[in-house]
């Protein structure tokens, strides 16, 4: 019997760690057997990469980012998250609708009823029940103070136009993964993302064992190097 798909964005402030966790988890995911499709936002097909760059290099405003965004994640749905949905893979995303709101709705102080009625229009899925959203089955949330998150970055690449911005705006970025937390209890799991590389890849296989999608003797072993 095919298995059934799975489907787990990983969220944060830039700097949180996200990257290397992905990749273990998807090790983790092979080794007993899955199929695993690992993908981003924005991004994650060629349209959805060319508008990718122009959010992160070209000046404008939030609404302009929103569409965008919101214009690459159909694209990105249609051609890779459902495909993959339907083949019975787990789909490991860095970054989705979570972020939109995180980044343009708080960060921004974009009007967060239009992003919901975007995520409305976007994210309806013929392979699920009328009025249904395709959302994440599980949200990692790495949760890291901005300060801490500038300095890890500090050392690693150059700035694109969200890695520029003030501590301010991650602070309000970040109380916008708060707010969506608490919104959606059910598939965001909290990743304490200032602790230890392994104390952090500990918590995400143990939310992994905890659902049944990892069994204990995979999840003991790897992690990210």
């Amino acid at each position: 019997m095919q298995p059934r798909g799975l489907f787990i964005s990983f969220e944060g402030i830039d700097g949180a760690g996200k990257s290397s966790h992905i990749a273990a988890l998807a090790d983790a995911f092979r080794a007993q057997g899955r199929s695993v499709t690992q993908t981003r936002e924005p991004g994650g097909t060629a349209m959805a990469e060319q508008l990718r760059a122009l959010v992160l290099h070209e000046d404008m405003d939030a609404l302009t980012e929103a569409l965008l965004v919101f214009a690459g994640r159909r694209d990105h749905l249609r051609r890779v998250i459902e495909p993959a949905m339907a083949r019975g893979e787990v789909v490991l995303c860095d970054r989705f609708t979570d972020a939109t709101f995180a980044y343009q709705g708080r960060g921004r102080g974009f009007d967060e009823e239009v992003l919901r009625t975007l995520e409305r229009w976007v994210q309806a899925s013929p392979a699920l029940a009328e009025d249904a959203l395709r959302q994440p089955d599980m949200t990692l949330w790495f949760d890291l103070p901005p300060a801490v998150a500038a300095e890890r970055l500090a050392a690693t690449r150059a700035p694109d136009r969200f890695e520029s911005e003030p501590a301010a705006f991650f602070g309000r970025v970040s109380e916008g993964y708060a707010a969506r937390a608490a919104e959606h209890p059910q598939r965001f799991v909290r990743i304490d993302a200032e602790r230890t590389r392994h104390q952090v890849w500990q918590q995400i296989t143990q939310a992994m064992v905890r659902r049944g999608w990892l069994a204990i003797m995979v999840a003991a072993q790897g992690g990210p190097a």
